[in-house]
């Protein structure tokens, strides 16, 4: 097949796609892959990072208040359009697919028109705006929560559960090697707010790892992500916090699948790629969601863990060392509650998401 996949903004809508990219692969070698990114999205680092090839659209985002800027959003927002139309024609592709942000508007919308096979994958609770606007045109839509289904205006038939796809290198390690590998020997707590980093989250875990993590029979491997790596490192010189070993300061999780893996309890945002990990790896969490997300979409599907007992939800607002310590401690301090949470959290999961996203490619090819 020929294939152009579109998705950028975020890492949560490309590497969904680079994932589906991936499975056409594995599946069906001799594919050719094209994605489709603005010209200074993060997808042009994720996707090259890959090897794929990209060609761009020149599409922005419409602001939330009223402004001139959103003249030249809609401006965009057409033309756009003929430009993917225009890249459709050269490539001639067999199959569209959408993974969200405001780039996928415009390519999947030219594919419509085009009378090329589409298909559109949302990864949160609540569907983005572009998900929802493209829903009435698509094929097929793939989603990753039962509670998505609501949010959608197109006939339901078009609608697929599938779960969000995770890095296949997940599924490949165990826990007992990863915690050997590790070094870890008592119950272990893993940290992480993002890639730049969370300033409210590093602060409160901060101050967590200083008045409990430290002075307890624990582990505890905190990421501060680059931003902030080096400023809080100065910080801990002088409190002294990792001196005893048991406490692990670093920018970013360079080995995720073995640190999760070896993981009892994990704090995090609410992304949804992150919740599907954590699904696939079974691991109880407390999770801070941003709310500084559009629709606040992660606190959406942070509720729908801790309604399902596999997570604690702690927003922002209410986040203090105190709240945080008194959420760890309970859970730490009960292995049979860690062990329902995990039991819960496996529940969540789709471990075989990207064979679902695959049968649903090969449903809308094959009926073209």
């Amino acid at each position: 097949m020929k294939v152009v996949l579109s998705g950028g903004g975020t890492a949560g809508h490309v590497n969904p796609a680079l994932s589906i990219a991936k499975k056409i692969l594995e599946k069906e070698p001799d594919s050719e892959i094209l994605f489709v990114g603005t010209p200074n999205g993060m997808e042009n680092r994720l996707v090259a990072k890959e090897g794929f090839p990209i060609r761009h659209v020149e599409v922005k985002g419409f602001k939330r208040k009223l402004t001139l800027e959103n003249l030249k959003v809609a401006y965009l927002a057409v033309t756009s359009i003929g430009q993917a139309k225009k890249i459709l024609k050269e490539f001639r592709p067999d199959l569209v697919v959408g993974t969200g942000g405001y780039v996928s508007w415009p390519v999947l919308r030219a594919a419509t028109k085009m009378k090329i096979p589409t298909l559109i994958h949302e990864q949160n609770a609540l569907p983005g705006l572009t998900s929802q606007r493209l829903s009435k045109y698509v094929d097929k839509v793939c989603i990753s929560f039962q509670e998505s289904e609501k949010h959608f205006k197109c006939k339901k038939e078009k609608l697929a559960l599938c779960g969000n796809p995770v890095n296949p290198q997940l599924t490949k390690v165990t826990r007992n090697a990863s915690r050997s590998k590790l070094g870890i020997t008592a119950p272990f707590l893993l940290s992480f707010g993002g890639s730049l980093g969370a300033r409210v989250i590093n602060e409160n875990v901060y101050a967590l790892a200083k008045n409990y993590s430290s002075r307890r029979p624990i582990f505890h491997t905190h990421a501060f992500g680059a931003r902030e790596y080096d400023s809080w490192m100065v910080k801990e010189a002088g409190d002294g916090i990792c001196r005893f070993g048991n406490v692990r300061f670093s920018d970013y999780i360079y080995d995720m699948p073995v640190q999760l893996a070896a993981a009892d309890l994990v704090i995090c945002r609410a992304g949804a790629i992150s919740l599907a990990e954590l699904a696939v790896m079974a691991k109880p969490a407390i999770l801070i969601p941003s709310p500084n997300v559009t629709d606040n979409h992660q606190y959406k599907n942070a509720l729908v863990y801790d309604k399902a007992g596999a997570a604690i939800l702690i927003e922002e607002k209410d986040l203090t060392p105190e709240t945080l310590e008194k959420a760890v401690d309970s859970i730490l301090r009960d292995p049979e509650r860690l062990r329902t949470m995990s039991e819960n959290m496996k529940k969540l999961a789709f471990e075989d998401a990207n064979e679902r996203i695959w049968s649903q490619i090969k449903s809308i090819v094959k009926g073209k």
